[in-house]
């Protein structure tokens, strides 16, 4: 009987092994020599319940504040990224903020547009200043 329970407990074991990896969730592990994913990058007016709001390509000069929503996948350590916000060619603002080890994670920054009408990007950095990837807009 104490050998039964051994066994079960060990199956259990194995069980809640497999459940607690990524795969198990329909996520992919981070491919080798990257540390994460961007499953999305949006630009909108704000973000509520964790989600972006108001996501476009173009904005009215009126809009006084935009928000880059970016989503994580298979972030494989505690790391940073940086928002790097350019009109046209010239640098206007970059935020550092941190991503934490796991299968997800959600963060924003937000600029102030000053009704400057143009070409907008937003340029998402890794730790080492490495491009992961952007996002266009206009504001008119």
């Amino acid at each position: 009987m104490r050998r039964k329970k051994m066994v079960l407990s060990l199956i259990s074991m194995v069980i809640l092994a497999w459940i607690m990896t990524p795969q198990a969730y329909g996520q992919e592990k981070a491919k080798e020599g990257t540390s994460l994913t961007i499953a999305r990058l949006v630009v909108g007016t704000g973000v509520e319940n964790s989600e972006p709001a108001g996501a476009a390509e173009t904005f009215p000069a009126s809009t006084e504040k935009v928000y880059c929503f970016l989503e994580a996948t298979n972030i494989a350590k505690d790391t940073e990224v940086s928002f790097v916000w350019s009109y046209g060619d010239k640098e206007m603002l970059k935020t550092t903020l941190p991503l934490k080890a796991g299968p997800k994670w959600r963060t924003y920054a937000n600029k102030n547009l000053r009704g400057l009408k143009g070409d907008w990007k937003v340029e998402i950095k890794d730790s080492e200043g490495k491009a992961l990837k952007d996002v266009k807009f206009k504001v008119e």
